[in-house]
């Protein structure tokens, strides 16, 4: 009843229906001639399940870690976790808020979906070498390192003096922001059962339930006072803080498990530096990452950056770039076919319809997300007129829903054993029907509250679909493949939000401004350029008067052409997920040692 999927997909093993990967059967003899038998119901336990075969050396390092510490490390381990989730929702929500300022402030406003194209597909694409990292080298080494380029990329933006600088630092930034949320959530899947872990990625992505209310009195308090300069400058000092308790733990406790004999360290591979660079740039696939990453930037900024060029789409610049970024992709194409060494894209998981099923939707969603998230907040500012505080707070209703909602889809996922059904008949309807009334009701002189109704409607929906892909992609690998099969995931996602960026400044840079010219009245039309790039200038116009008026009719029409679009790609989604494997994951067991 609820496998719809298997219907498009009849010759799928059966095996993989009822939560035994690799075509096993849940109830098959070990090698000890013993019947595998599911965890005792408790919490904590030892789940010693994990195939001890020939796993990369970071694998091997945090199965003996999780053997070697107790019930007491694993629970700082869980509180740390979370106030490096909750340090990071209070910054990124804040920056949000920021973001539209800083590039106010340099007259460019309607480049703040540009400016994050490019660290989107960098900080998506940087996952798939750095699940390589974590799993050769260690989880603690990757952690360490993406500490750096958040703190880096904070430092960055409290110092810049332009929008180029600006988005250069967003680069380090995301990378270093996407990496350490990626690294943390391969260290709980570490730490935690398959049927648990739904409940513990709802639990961590709690914080913003209460950072929603915090962040817009923040980021009000550093706008009117010290400036967001100093909101950026503080994290910077914060990040690397937060980052240390975490490497603590898991260093002693490595420590631990080579002094119990659990943990031995592989020999020197007796590489020279050059030998090492050589062969890590062949294994994390380098030149097809500089490939696809600058590919898909020369084929994307030109949807943004298109109306700032006198010919426009005919300007030398713009047809180049996408010429280029075009042949770029079709370069990787065959590089990565016919002469990579190591390819960076793990195609046997992709041959995974699980975890390709996942990864397309995930895709799907967040070019819908990050075409009607675009310009919601200066809407809120400009034509609903609401405060700092409150234009947040409306904004964040997302946030704040689905964090809400995804420990009670984790609970039912432990307690039903099946994700699929939920992402399929509630999440992915819920979603498009939030996403569509939108449609009609973000417009000039709506009530707030349709506003509020639909961002209630795609919080729930959306809290459900993203435990049930992260479970779904999970559920379909080994403990060893988990990394990867996460880093696909979330590399298919950031593409999707590139792609999103793009298409909304493409329609907002193609409707806005030509609207707002032919609407704006004579005693206005001096001030065009003004008004056009700075959210200040447009909120400064008084409520009701003609100039506010044509501000506001111009940004309900540019809206309600991202909104279309952004309903189209969602409801293509419910066709990736019916494709999805429905594995009991009560049966499917993958981790090592002690864990939740």
């Amino acid at each position: 009843m609820w496998d719809l999927g298997a219907k498009c997909w009849a010759s799928a093993p059966a095996a993989e229906h009822d939560g035994t990967p690799h075509g096993q059967s849940s109830d098959a003899p070990d090698e000890r001639g013993e019947k595998t038998m599911p965890v005792e119901n408790t919490f904590f336990h030892s789940d010693d399940s994990s195939e001890d075969g020939s796993v990369q050396n970071g694998v091997r390092e945090v199965e003996a870690v999780t053997s070697a510490w107790d019930t007491k490390s694993l629970i700082l381990v869980f509180f740390f976790i979370y106030v490096i989730y909750t340090v990071d929702s209070m910054h990124s929500t804040m920056s949000t808020a920021f973001s539209a300022y800083v590039t106010s402030d340099f007259s460019l406003h309607s480049l703040t979906a540009t400016t994050g194209i490019l660290s989107s597909i960098l900080g998506g694409l940087s996952r798939l070498p750095l699940s390589k990292i974590i799993d050769v080298w260690g989880r603690r080494e990757g952690f360490a390192v993406m500490a750096c380029f958040l703190t880096v990329g904070l430092v960055m933006m409290a110092g810049c003096n332009n929008v180029e600088t600006y988005a250069a630092a967003q680069v380090f930034y995301w990378i270093g922001y996407t990496g350490i949320q990626y690294i943390v959530a391969v260290m709980i899947a570490d730490a935690t059962s398959l049927r648990n872990r739904g409940i513990v990625y709802g639990i961590v992505s709690t914080p913003y339930l209460f950072t929603t209310f915090a962040a817009g009195p923040a980021a009000t308090n550093f706008i009117n006072g010290p400036g967001w300069r100093w909101g950026f400058g503080t994290f910077a000092i914060v990040t690397p803080v937060m980052c240390l308790p975490v490497l603590l733990i898991f260093t002693l406790n490595k420590r631990k498990a080579k002094k119990l004999g659990t943990y031995t360290k592989r020999p020197d591979s007796g590489r020279t530096m050059m030998q090492s660079i050589k062969h890590y740039a062949i294994e994390l696939d380098v030149l097809g990452l500089l490939l696809i990453c600058g590919g898909l930037a020369l084929f994307l900024l030109p949807f943004s950056l298109y109306s700032y060029q006198a010919k426009q789409w005919r300007s030398p610049m713009i047809i180049c770039m996408l010429v280029f970024g075009i042949i770029t992709l079709i370069l990787f194409g065959v590089y990565e076919k016919f002469f990579a060494p190591k390819s960076f894209l793990p195609i046997a998981l992709l041959s995974n319809r699980t975890v390709l099923g996942s990864s397309i939707y995930g895709a799907l969603a967040f070019v819908s997300f990050y075409i009607w998230n675009s310009f919601f907040y200066s809407f809120l500012i400009v034509v609903n007129d609401l405060s700092i505080s409150k234009a947040v707070l409306i904004r964040n209703i997302y946030t704040l829903g689905s964090c809400s909602w995804a420990i009670i889809v984790g609970l039912l996922i432990r307690f039903s054993g099946r994700y699929k059904w939920l992402a399929l008949y509630f999440g992915v309807p819920l979603s498009v029907l939030g996403v569509g009334l939108m449609v009609a009701f973000r417009q000039p002189d709506v009530n707030i509250g349709f506003i509020v109704m639909c961002q209630v409607f795609i919080a729930l929906g959306g809290g459900t679909t993203v435990i049930c892909q992260q479970i779904a992609v999970m559920a379909a690998v080994t403990h060893q493949e988990v990394a990867v099969a996460l880093a696909i995931q979330y590399a298919f996602t950031s593409i999707g939000g590139a792609i999103g960026s793009s298409i909304a400044a493409a329609i907002w840079t193609g409707v806005y401004p030509a609207r707002l010219q032919a609407y704006l009245p004579p005693e206005s039309q001096a001030n065009f350029t003004q008004i056009y790039g700075s959210i200040v200038v447009q909120s400064s116009y008084a409520v009701g008067s003609p100039t506010r008026d044509a501000i506001a009719r111009s940004y309900g029409e540019a809206q309600r052409y991202m909104l279309i679009a952004a309903t189209c790609f969602l409801a293509v989604g419910i066709f990736a997920v019916m494709v999805w494997h429905d594995i009991n994951v009560k049966k499917n067991k993958q981790t090592k040692g002690r864990v939740f």
